[in-house]
């Protein structure tokens, strides 16, 4: 007999454990169980995947913080569907959706922890270490988040660490027509990416720390090169340090180093970040091209891939990246550092809170060095690709996961026969 499974999560955007959540739902072998999705506050561009895959998705509308009305409602969904597992994912959906599944007496519990939350208060950890006092297990995608949570006083024992996984990398481009660099280049209104010939003054530099800036020293003359894409695919908000980046950019165009920025994602700081952009004259070679539902077409010609965050659980982009061979450079930080092996499949950047402007030269720095060395370029990128088909396959996921289910409930049958 098919066991039910019920996800809950707050929304259906475009985001990582939204991601992950609907690869999970849409794979989980048919012939062992019944999913369904329940979405608290917002649906989202998923819902499409999930409708495709005949996957019910019931949208409880929850519009305050504490709203009773929606608990009320996700209540009657649950005793209507009567799951023998309910899989919660993110704060709201792990506080409302485990306090409804508690209420209901459902059987089993899984919470999902997705990110080292940093924004967290006390009563939101509070809230976590009450919760999983009823919860069976809590999933995770990586140590450092299980590490995170644990010195937030939740029960070590109860964590199961479950990586995030990736589509094949030809699964990925398939899913968008192919373009070549040129095309992408012109497609966002670049005329000027052919080498002409000439040769242009390189200029290097060295960090004056008492002024702390980069000053330029002895010039060299080099050949023009076809330009350099470099590409960032992330939400546009505080925890991902997009100006970071973009001060990086400033400093890559100061030295004459020939590039173009894409920076695909959407959020609240866009027009901070636009208004940032063109204050430091960097419209020409940064280009925020939004929300796009294509990122693939634009990432198999990444030269490299950017990630600045200044907390992940597991970035869904990073693994893309490298799961088509595109080497990465990304903050030392909890998740980033399970994905990216430094010197290896990519380049990590020291994470010092308290001195943005080492991190911002550091990563300059590994950002040339790594641009112009196509040999290493190349040996990273297969490296990554590697290191993503060994250890982060969609099939190894689903099994973890089924494992857990399958396990949970079997327990389950175990007691009501006893």
């Amino acid at each position: 007999m098919r066991k039910k499974i019920l996800q809950i999560i707050p929304t259906l955007d475009r985001c990582g454990a939204e991601k992950q959540m609907v690869l999970l739902s849409t794979h989980l072998p048919k012939d062992k169980f019944e999913v369904e999705v329940i979405v608290l506050t917002r649906s989202g561009a998923f819902e499409e995947e999930l409708t495709e895959a005949n996957i019910p998705t019931t949208l409880i509308g929850k519009r305050l913080k504490f709203d009773p009305f929606a608990l009320n409602r996700l209540k009657r969904k649950i005793r209507t569907f009567q799951p023998d597992l309910v899989h919660t994912w993110l704060f709201a959906a792990n506080a409302y959706g485990r306090k409804a599944a508690i209420d209901c007496g459902v059987p089993h519990i899984v919470a999902g922890e997705r990110c080292v939350d940093l924004w967290k208060s006390w009563y939101h950890f509070y809230i976590d270490r009450r919760f999983a006092q009823k919860t069976d297990r809590i999933a995770t995608n990586s140590e450092g988040v299980k590490d995170f949570y644990v010195q937030h006083g939740l029960p070590a024992e109860k964590f199961v660490v479950i990586p995030n996984a990736v589509l094949p990398s030809e699964t990925i481009i398939a899913s968008s027509i192919s373009i070549s660099a040129k095309e992408i280049l012109e497609e966002i209104g670049v005329t000027n990416f052919e080498p002409n010939g000439d040769y242009v003054p390189v200029v290097h530099s060295e960090y004056d720390s008492e002024r702390k800036t980069f000053l330029p020293i002895a010039p060299e003359l080099r050949f023009r090169q076809p330009p350099f894409i470099i590409g960032i695919v992330s939400r546009l908000w505080q925890q991902k340090r997009i100006q970071d980046l973009l001060w990086v950019f400033e400093t890559l165009k100061f030295v004459n180093l020939n590039f173009h920025a894409i920076i695909i994602g959407d959020g609240p700081e866009r027009d901070m970040l636009l208004r940032l952009r063109d204050q430091w004259e960097l419209s020409d070679c940064v280009h925020f091209l939004g929300q796009r539902d294509d990122v693939p077409r634009f990432m198999t010609n990444f030269d490299v891939l950017l990630n600045g965050s200044a907390y992940e659980g597991q970035s869904n982009s990073i693994l893309e990246a490298m799961a088509m061979g595109i080497p990465v450079i990304a903050t030392d930080i909890p998740g980033n550092r399970d994905l990216v092996i430094d010197g290896v499949t990519g380049l990590l950047v020291p994470d010092s809170a308290g001195d943005f402007r080492f991190r911002r030269r550091t990563f300059v720095e590994k950002t040339i060095s790594l641009l112009e060395n196509v040999e290493l370029r190349k040996k990273m990128g297969t490296a990554a690709k590697t290191r993503i088909a060994e250890h982060f396959t969609l099939e190894q996921m689903i099994q973890r996961y089924a494992e857990l289910y399958q396990t949970l409930c079997t327990n389950l049958d175990s007691d009501s026969q006893s």
